[in-house]
């Protein structure tokens, strides 16, 4: 764990060496996710069953790989009744907050008699990536499809790492309405999704985390497919006061160290004295943790503290870009209102991040690795197209075409501009 002040000499470029660190993805990862691609390009079906026997461990066949309705029944009906009360409540917030996103199409006519508009229409088939192995996801399950869902996505492919599927993410699944899922994961997994392999049919987009491998085909796949981001280790910054229990923060904290070694989280403070009993905080909390293995490799290596002015606070915020931000103070709202650069900000100090992981209904699945300077977390418009609408009639086109006409000449493209100056010379 790093220890700043934003007082010290240097600070700037050391703070920006250590937010360093964690860009970029080994060269040997992608050129792994390439290999993989081109096979599952060349040779479908019998490449993903190769690769699932390599580095999975298991022996499919075309027989098993897709979940059979009774298999996802079963599954569901297994998880303990609290859990599926707990994904039924999610997933009707989820529902709601997405709802509330969907955009109008629009229809108008302008001062030239010209008729413009957009209308929106949502894509046929998405992909949903499920991670497997650290956890299992049901929320992944719910923040991915329910908003396809609400978009009005025809057909949503879920895929998912093979072994033992969860309860919970099968109950999840039922909840969100998806029945197609596949039991492969990995690059191979991503590659089916976007050429077809055997009976998995292609989509047009596909979403969802996973590993660095899985990142890297997401990466590669783009153009193909569309993709909703690459995803990178989870972030957490928090901004508190002394007048935060310390207990508190640093459970705070933990909750995005557990998901991985490479995961960052970040103190900021401006009391020293507190900062010093956060750290003892977490460490109390390490003591005890079930996940303590991966949160204390990310705290110690990823983890820092900074001390500063709160008023400092939100330019920090916007040097980091962080996936999440938590604004643990009285009164949070004038600081967060200068924050330009945050997937997620959580105001107050009862609003853990956690509670938008799982239930506030805003969607989880943000922009990491300072992503969050140029894109957004996931939502309905990731799954709708935007559509341009132009009508013109002839008093309308007179408008327009000397204009149109000077700009295809000046661009040097003349069919541009005999398609116009054809319907002025030649009127129907």
């Amino acid at each position: 764990m790093r220890r700043f002040r934003v007082s010290d000499p240097g600070f700037d470029a050391a703070f920006e060496a250590f937010l360093a660190e964690r860009r970029g993805s080994p060269a040997d990862v992608d050129a792994a996710a390439a290999s993989v691609i081109e096979a599952v390009r060349a040779e479908g079906l019998a490449a993903v069953l190769r690769f699932s026997r390599q580095f999975d461990k298991v022996e499919l066949a075309e027989a098993d790989l897709r979940l059979s309705e009774a298999e996802i029944e079963a599954g569901a009906a297994a998880c303990p009744p609290e859990v599926r009360a707990a994904i039924a409540f999610a997933a009707a917030r989820i529902r709601a907050y997405h709802e509330r996103q969907k955009p109008a199409d629009a229809h108008f006519t302008d001062d030239a008699g010209v008729e413009l508009g957009w209308r929106w229409t949502p894509l046929e088939a998405v992909g949903v990536y499920v991670p497997g192995g650290r956890a299992a996801y049901p929320s992944t399950v719910l923040m991915n499809a329910l908003p396809a869902k609400v978009a009005g996505v025809d057909r949503i492919a879920m895929v998912t790492p093979p072994g033992r599927l969860e309860p919970a993410v099968l109950a999840a699944a039922r909840e969100a309405g998806v029945t197609e899922i596949w039991r492969i994961g990995g690059a191979q997994a991503c590659a089916a999704l976007a050429f077809g392999a055997g009976p998995i049919r292609p989509v047009d987009k596909i979403v969802g985390p996973g590993n660095a491998y899985v990142t890297a085909a997401k990466r590669r796949l783009y153009g193909i497919v569309g993709i909703d981001a690459l995803a990178g280790p989870s972030e957490i910054v928090v901004v508190a006061d002394a007048a935060n229990d310390p207990a508190w923060i640093a459970a705070d904290l933990l909750s995005q160290a557990e998901h991985d070694p490479a995961a960052q989280s970040i103190l900021i403070t401006d009391d020293a004295g507190f900062a010093a009993a956060v750290e003892a905080a977490v460490e109390a909390e390490l003591a005890t943790l079930p996940t303590a293995r991966d949160a204390r490799a990310a705290w110690e290596t990823h983890g820092a503290v900074v001390i500063a002015p709160l008023e400092a606070a939100p330019a920090l915020v916007d040097k980091i870009a962080p996936e999440h931000v938590e604004f643990a103070l009285e009164a949070p709202a004038p600081l967060a209102a200068q924050v330009r650069h945050a997937g997620a900000i959580f105001l107050g100090r009862y609003a853990p991040e956690a509670i938008g992981d799982y239930v506030a209904g805003s969607n989880h699945v943000l922009p990491t690795s300072r992503a969050a300077r140029f894109s957004s977390g996931l939502s309905v418009y990731d799954f709708l197209k935007r559509t341009s609408i132009v009508a013109c009639d002839a008093a309308a086109f007179a408008a327009l075409a000397g204009p149109t006409e000077a700009l295809a000449k000046a661009e040097g493209l003349p069919a541009h501009a005999r398609s116009v100056s054809i319907r002025r010379n030649r009127p129907g």
